[in-house]
């Protein structure tokens, strides 16, 4: 999907299977998805790294073709910890122990993970259109109980929202594309195309709950034992600014709390910069990359 200079594969980790595409050769450079879309996301963005770098762009555990294992009681299983072990077996499989990583929305939220659990490992990190998950659950109030709903609806219990999201999976997920992005926003066809037939995969919708959930649970908890960690490799930090995180967040402030270096901008978009603002996303990146 993302082009004819990527290969798809399929490897096993040591709780999931991760479908990717990848492709070029040089410093290998990791792509992380956000929310309810896949790594077909990247396509207007990952293909113009590939004559520098060695670019995966893998489906997270529970997204697009990768596996969507049975959550455990306490949510462990789609922690942004367990993701993270994901993407470092992932890269080791391609024989990489340090490597740059870009993440949209949930994959900056693993990105994230990563930057704390491996810090040695994590040369460079872009995460876009976020601020903490422990920030934002401890400092929520009203604007953002009605600005991020769906955090609240997906990690209700015994299969609600499953069942509903269920009942017209293409509906729910155009809307989400429409409703998080500006209204000049223009989607590629094939593009959304691919993110409802994975999106309409009952695992995917159950699996992509059950990341939410671990979100409210598990990961504040390994969050709150993070307090006082931060991010040791430099930092890029990319936004909407017609978005809530614009509207809600002094960003980089934010940022400053949980990182030693960090820089970053807003984009004249909503919520999904990479195929918003494709173009301008790759210059912010070569920029910040080429300073390795």
């Amino acid at each position: 999907m993302i082009g004819q200079q990527f290969a798809k594969l399929k490897t096993l980790t040591k709780n999931a299977v991760v479908f990717m595409e990848h492709g070029g050769s040089g410093p290998p450079l990791l792509f992380l998805h956000g929310y309810p879309q896949s790594h077909t996301m990247w396509h207007q963005v990952a293909p113009h790294f590939v004559g520098e770098y060695r670019v995966i762009c893998p489906d997270l555990r529970g997204y697009g073709d990768s596996s969507k294992p049975k959550s455990s009681s306490d949510h462990e299983t789609y922690s942004k910890r367990a993701m993270a072990q994901d993407m470092v077996e992932v890269m080791e499989y391609f024989g990489y122990r340090e490597f740059s990583v870009v993440g949209h929305d949930r994959g900056a939220r693993v990105a994230h993970r990563l930057a704390l659990d491996y810090p040695e490992r994590v040369k460079q990190v872009c995460l876009m259109d976020i601020v903490p998950t422990y920030h934002m659950f401890k400092h929520a109030d009203q604007v953002f109980a009605t600005g991020y709903y769906h955090w609240f609806f997906l990690i209700q219990p015994d299969g609600l929202p499953e069942k509903l999201i269920g009942a017209d999976p293409a509906y729910y997920l155009t809307e989400k594309l429409k409703r998080w992005s500006a209204p000049d926003a223009r989607f590629a066809p094939e593009a959304v195309a691919d993110y409802i037939r994975c999106f309409s995969n009952p695992d995917t919708i159950r699996a992509s709950c059950d990341d939410y959930r671990a979100a409210a649970s598990i990961d504040l908890a390994h969050d709150g034992a993070s307090l006082g960690q931060k991010i040791r490799c430099p930092l890029l930090v990319l936004w909407g600014a017609q978005g809530f995180i614009q509207r809600t967040y002094d960003v980089l402030e934010v940022w400053r709390g949980y990182a030693e270096r960090v820089e970053g901008q807003a984009l004249d978009c909503g919520h999904f910069l990479p195929e918003e603002k494709p173009g301008e996303v790759t210059a912010a990146l070569r920029a910040f990359f080429a300073k390795e």
